[in-house]
């Protein structure tokens, strides 16, 4: 495994270990600790696609980063109960 390929496997790890947290009820969906695991993960993959030079899979990872962070700012915003 080359340099770029150990780092996307460490951003795509990242993400499917959000979402094995999750789906195992370890964390909340909505939590915090799941957005950021989302966005670092898929920030380190979006960095390895663009190793790569693959745009598809850039403009993906970057989306989920964007989206990621933008659920992470609408849920420490929202009013803790």
């Amino acid at each position: 495994m080359n340099y770029n390929d150990s780092i996307g496997a460490i951003g795509v790890g990242i993400i499917l270990l959000a979402y094995f947290l999750n789906i195992f009820s370890f964390i909340k969906k909505d939590g915090n600790f799941y957005f950021i695991l989302n966005i670092i993960g898929a920030s380190i993959a979006c960095f390895a696609s663009y190793l790569i030079h693959y745009m598809p899979f850039i403009v993906l990872e970057a989306t989920w980063a964007i989206v990621s962070i933008l659920g992470l700012f609408k849920n420490i915003k929202k009013p803790q109960a």
